[in-house]
């Protein structure tokens, strides 16, 4: 049950940020690059999304504010990343042959940072995924799946 609920919420915080999972390769259709505030909307669109298919009770949207308050967190840390990049390469004076060592210890610390965003999502997300009955389970497992949860979705890759 703990590998379901760690997984379900993991997948819960990548459904709510997945449109910024093109950290590496700019996410695109007809090659036009997604704006920040396209990136805010479409975050916005799949928490939201999720919320609505699950269908909460009365008692359930109580438990909804900090879930959705941790996903934006790290829909906001992703967001920002992805905009930053793509100054950095709009600016194109950075350096960008960066020695392997350093470019590990920012991944490092990316990585870092992301993971503490998502154990935020897990402890918010607990009392909430506990209520949930097994239709709304079904239901979350496939909404994930709609919205590109794998972090796979439209070309992209987990950054």
């Amino acid at each position: 049950m703990k590998k379901v609920l760690l997984a379900g919420v993991a997948a819960l915080a990548i459904a709510g940020s997945t449109v910024v999972y093109a950290q590496h390769r700019p996410w695109s259709h007809d090659h036009v690059r997604m704006n920040p505030e396209d990136r805010a909307a479409f975050a916005d669109a799949r928490i939201a999304a999720v919320k609505a298919g699950l269908k909460l009770t009365p008692d359930q949207e109580k438990l909804w504010p900090p879930v959705e308050a941790a996903v934006r967190d790290l829909a906001k840390l992703r967001i920002d990343r992805a905009n930053a990049r793509m100054n950095a390469e709009q600016n194109d004076s950075q350096d960008t042959q960066k020695d392997p060592v350093a470019r590990l210890r920012e991944r490092a610390d990316t990585m870092a940072t992301t993971a503490a965003a998502m154990k935020k999502i897990a402890d918010a997300a607990d009392p909430l995924y506990k209520s949930l009955d097994d239709g709304q389970k079904q239901r979350f497992g496939m909404l994930l799946r709609m919205g590109g949860g794998g972090g796979h979705a439209h070309g992209q890759r987990r950054g």
